[in-house]
């Protein structure tokens, strides 16, 4: 299990070339990539991305590249007949209009139209060597995602033990809460009854308005449903990869049943406890959208 926050870091130097390789993440429905690559190394991008697919599904991810070499095989060409075709003009300008012309090369540096990538194609060695380098930068960054994930999977852990109690405490007390409206129904009925001067209710008739009201506060297959998909949960948490949108959906039919039953059994401890129950579910949706 991984989480989509992460960092990874890999550098390494070969053949007088240094590569560094920085990534970061943060959670994301689908998988979006941010390039920072040298303009030399541009055109590797959509095979460089073939690569993070290997080690990512979800998340979005700022991948930074930099390059240093001893050899300056990286180094920009720099187009001088276009630059000094622009000086040329620039100093017939001045001519013109009877002004002194004094170049300043430093603003040469950012003209961008000046400068381009040593080669249309990037060598196949170096190529290869880059996608070595972020496969190893990427598996830091799975490392850190593991290690953030298994301290989310033990925090859900703990959350859904302590649902699965109040499962229980619910699936105990509803049996009684029936009882108890049951008799309160009895009650008022008899004292309506009394105060219009009539006799006890008849039974039979009292004995079908009961097991109406049962059918109302029967809570029986919210419960184990809700028991069921706790139970899924649990087996998710065991998975290898790919559970956050699972758990994600089980959280909300979790969610979806505990409300059906606050909403059916209209008792003071058990709607605390239901309230409890929803916040409980919240924290945990909110841990899974770290989830890859």
């Amino acid at each position: 299990m991984r989480s989509m926050t992460g960092f990874g870091r890999f550098i390494m130097e070969e053949d007088g070339l240094t590569q560094q390789w920085e990534i970061r993440s943060v959670n994301g429905k689908r998988l979006e990539l941010k390039w920072q690559l040298p303009s030399a190394v541009r055109g590797l991008e959509s095979r460089l991305e073939k690569t993070v697919k290997r080690f990512a599904s979800r998340g979005r991810l700022d991948i930074s590249l930099s390059l240093q070499s001893q050899q300056g095989v990286l180094a920009p060409r720099f187009d001088e007949a276009q630059a000094a075709g622009m000086l040329e003009a620039l100093e017939n300008l001045a001519e013109a209009r009877k002004d002194e012309f004094i170049p300043d090369y430093n603003v040469l540096l950012g003209v961008s139209s000046l400068w381009s990538a040593p080669t249309d194609e990037v060598d196949e060695s170096l190529a290869s060597s880059l996608e070595n380098g972020l496969a190893q930068a990427l598996a830091d960054w799975n490392e850190s995602r593991e290690t953030e994930g298994r301290a989310l999977a033990r925090d859900l852990q703990d959350r859904i033990l302590r649902m699965a109690e109040w499962t229980e405490l619910v699936k105990e007390r509803a049996p009684a809460i029936r009882a108890e409206r049951a008799e309160a129904l009895r009650e008022r009925v008899n004292e309506q009854l009394a105060s219009l001067g009539v006799g006890e209710i008849d039974e039979q008739r009292f004995l079908q308005e009961v097991v109406t009201l049962t059918d109302r506060l029967d809570v029986a297959e919210e419960l184990t449903r809700l028991a069921t998909h706790l139970d899924r949960l649990q087996e998710l948490l065991q998975e290898q990869s790919d559970v956050g949108r699972r758990l994600d959906f089980t959280l909300q039919e979790c969610f979806r049943e505990i409300n059906t039953c606050g909403n059916k059994i209209p008792d003071v401890q058990l709607s605390r406890l239901v309230v409890d129950y929803k916040n409980e579910l919240e924290r945990c949706r909110e841990q899974v959208q770290n989830l890859e």
